[in-house]
């Protein structure tokens, strides 16, 4: 599961560290408090070229008559994501990276309390979300739409949540982009043991309206 994240990278240092040309219309930041439908920046790779693109978080499936036709699609587990119908094609022929600073897990806690974490790479570096995306147009209007492959998680994420996004290393960006050759679906796994690193966080994230670098500081106990 990924339902919430955050990037504190200026657009020029996401297109530095990824070797991207940037696009226009690329959301401005930082954004502490990404939600589903948001529009994120992505990376892309055509032609020996990698751009950085803005994409609407919410894949929409060709036949979606319109952006709400149907489920939204935020997420693409990994071991499904090769059959699925909606995103099959995008799994073989449409990959894509989303850069993060780290992302928001919620913990089931006494009374159904929805307790936050932060999750972010122990060493400080940028997360890169292994992600699909896809055109979607109708009566005239389109959108490119995008959707974060999931996995089971690690044993750092375990005791928060049972999946978590699927974090790359910059030596597999060109594999998952298709940059060098076949054999991305070995990349669908948890991140390392030590690899990332976890804080609780105040409750002000459980709302989607809830912005401001407060929201990833450590919770005081």
């Amino acid at each position: 599961m990924c339902g919430r994240f955050a990037i504190t990278m200026p657009t020029e240092a996401m297109a530095e560290l990824f070797g991207a040309v940037p696009g226009n219309d690329l959301p401005g930041g930082p954004d502490y408090n990404i939600c589903p439908t948001d529009t994120v920046a992505a990376v892309t790779s055509a032609e020996g070229l990698r751009r950085l693109r803005p994409m609407r978080w919410g894949f929409l499936p060709h036949w979606y008559k319109t952006p709400a036709d149907g489920p939204l699609l935020i997420n693409a587990r990994a071991d499904t994501v090769a059959h699925k119908p909606a995103f099959a094609a995008a799994a073989r022929q449409r990959r894509c990276l989303i850069p993060a600073s780290g992302f928001y897990e919620w913990q089931k806690g006494p009374q159904d309390a929805r307790l936050p974490w932060y999750i972010a790479r122990s060493d400080g570096a940028p997360l890169a979300f292994a992600a699909i995306w896809q055109d979607w147009e109708r009566d005239g209007r389109s959108l490119t739409t995008c959707a974060i492959v999931t996995t089971e998680a690690n044993r750092a994420m375990q005791p928060v949540h049972h999946r978590m996004p699927v974090i790359l290393d910059p030596d597999d960006w060109p594999l998952w982009l298709g940059e060098a050759g076949h054999g991305a679906a070995a990349l669908m796994r948890p991140a390392r043991d030590g690899v990332l690193s976890l804080h609780r966080v105040g409750t002000a994230v459980n709302s989607n309206r809830a912005e401001g670098p407060e929201l990833i500081e450590p919770l005081e106990t």
